[in-house]
Order: structure tokens, then C-alpha cells, then sequence
């Protein structure tokens, strides 16, 4: 199965666990730890998260650490980039209608 960065972010323990390794590198178990949930889950959130390109895997000895690569977030503030201009647009439209609706209230 092909997985992209979106379906990496699209799962809320899939997003925690890239937060706590962007603040550093952490074994599988580190990582487990961190969660109520069973290791194999966590096990599976690591798999899709490598499969995405968010997160890879070094053997140092017995312990296997997770490293985030961050390069492919690119692709979601690439994406997300083309839709900040059209909302700006339509808050600040929005902004200034309600400002409009309230100093005609304020009038009467």
C-alpha cells in the first residue's frame, strides 16, 4: 500500500509521536512508553510514519531509535500554502462586514 504525509497526519497519536521526536531521538520503547495503548499499535503508527517518510529507524546495538525527517512536511505547508491567501481573503472580508453590521447597530 502507498501511503502519503497526509494519511501520516491525519491520525492524532501519529502527530504526537512526530512532536516528541522532533524534540529528540527516542528508542521504540521510549516511544511506547509515552502511550496507553498497546506496543503493537504504537509499533504500527511507527511503520506508517516510516512508510511516509516522517520518521526513520537506526539499529545502535539492541535498541532500535526513531529520528523525525521533516523533509516531507514540505508537501503539506506546500499544499496548505495555496489555501492561506483564499481564507486571509475571506476572514478579512468577513472582518469587515461584521465591523460594518456593528457600527450600523451602534447608529440606530
Amino acid at each position: 500500500m502507498r501511503r502519503d504525509v497526509f494519511q501520516a497526519i491525519a491520525d492524532p497519536t501519529r502527530r504526537e509521536i512526530i512532536g516528541m521526536l522532533a524534540q529528540q531521538s527516542l528508542n521504540l520503547n521510549n516511544v511506547a512508553d509515552q502511550f496507553s495503548i498497546s506496543r503493537p499499535a504504537i509499533s504500527k503508527h511507527i511503520k506508517i510514519l516510516t512508510e511516509c517518510g516522517l520518521v526513520t529507524i537506526t539499529q545502535q546495538g539492541r535498541e532500535r531509535y526513531c529520528h523525525a525527517d521533516f523533509g516531507k512536511l514540505k508537501q503539506v505547508a506546500d499544499w496548505t500554502a495555496r489555501y492561506q491567501k483564499f481564507w486571509t481573503e475571506k476572514l478579512d472580508a468577513l472582518g469587515a462586514f461584521l465591523e460594518q453590521e456593528k457600527q450600523q447597530s451602534q447608529a440606530k
